[in-house]
């Protein structure tokens, strides 16, 4: 979805805004769920689903909402969550 500006930007045609793959390995995460509380755009839930250590791993809610900060990744203590970036044009979702 394109940003709703009250007014626009001279160089509008030329923004890419940046969107985000998310890669959940299921298996090593231990469930903290710092990367479903931290995520600005609210991208990540609690899975209903359990890995093989018990845990209830993150599940994407809507991936076209990622923007790509990478805050996820950042905050995961287990390196069980990443994305990868790909860039889009404003108007081109």
């Amino acid at each position: 979805m394109a940003p709703k500006y009250w007014r626009k930007p001279l160089d509008l045609d030329r923004i890419r805004v940046p969107r985000g793959h998310i890669v959940i390995l299921k298996e090593r995460c231990k469930g903290c769920q710092f990367c479903i509380a931290f995520c600005p755009q609210g991208v990540l839930k609690v899975s209903d689903e359990f890995n093989s250590k018990g845990y209830h791993p993150p599940a994407v809610v809507d991936e076209r909402n990622c923007v790509a900060c990478g805050l996820c990744g950042l905050l995961c203590p287990e390196f069980a969550i990443y994305h990868l970036e790909e860039q889009m044009e404003v108007g081109g979702e």
